[in-house]
């Protein structure tokens, strides 16, 4: 095991920045209102395995059923621009069946907010680059902060306030959809050269 905190820190900010778990503040505490609870811990933690996995098998897995990552990477654009226009205008799009705190910690929390196609292709271009047992160690730093910015969220949203929260929401609404755009664009671009 050959530790390199060059790499582990890269590796940890470039996941923090796709991740952007602060800019997801706001679909948290909008998710929160919506099921009551949200499991902070499980939530974290299936996303933290749901990334270590993808790490090791994700190239395989999307092979093994006839998929390329630049398909994955753009069927994950449509999501985040789904979520992005419902925190723009302020609508509901998905189907709310369930407003189970379980079912919501892993979707749309776990994935694909957290460990979504944007930090899961990420986490492959990281594997090309740096050594695995470092990827796997930015990937339990980015989860410690995920846990403690979904603890806290009600006391940022307290700080914040109703206006604040709305703000932010549609601000960050438009990053997402830029993000959305750009990983789209980026992807079917490569699908179609």
């Amino acid at each position: 095991m050959q530790l390199n905190f060059k790499e582990i820190f890269t590796a940890f900010m470039v996941l923090f920045a796709v991740i952007d778990i602060v800019g997801n503040i706001p679909i948290v505490i909008d998710l929160r209102k919506k099921v009551g609870h949200i499991q902070s811990e499980k939530a974290s933690i299936i996303a933290g395995v749901i990334m270590t996995v993808f790490l090791f098998l994700g190239k395989s897995i999307l092979n093994l059923i006839g998929i390329d990552v630049n398909s994955f990477a753009v069927a994950g654009a449509f999501i985040l621009f789904f979520i992005a226009l419902e925190m723009i205008l302020g609508i509901t799009l998905y189907k709310q069946e369930e407003t189970n705190p379980l079912t919501a910690s892993v979707f749309p929390l776990a994935f694909p907010l957290i460990a979504g196609p944007g930090s899961l292709t990420t986490l492959l271009s990281l594997r090309a680059e740096f050594r695995v047992e470092n990827i796997i160690l930015a990937i339990i730093l980015n989860v410690i902060l995920i846990y403690i910015v979904l603890k806290t969220s009600r006391k940022i949203e307290r700080f914040l306030g109703a206006n604040g929260i709305n703000i932010i929401r549609k601000v960050f609404g438009v990053i997402l959809l830029a993000i959305a755009v750009k990983l789209f664009a980026h992807n079917i671009k490569v699908l179609f050269v």
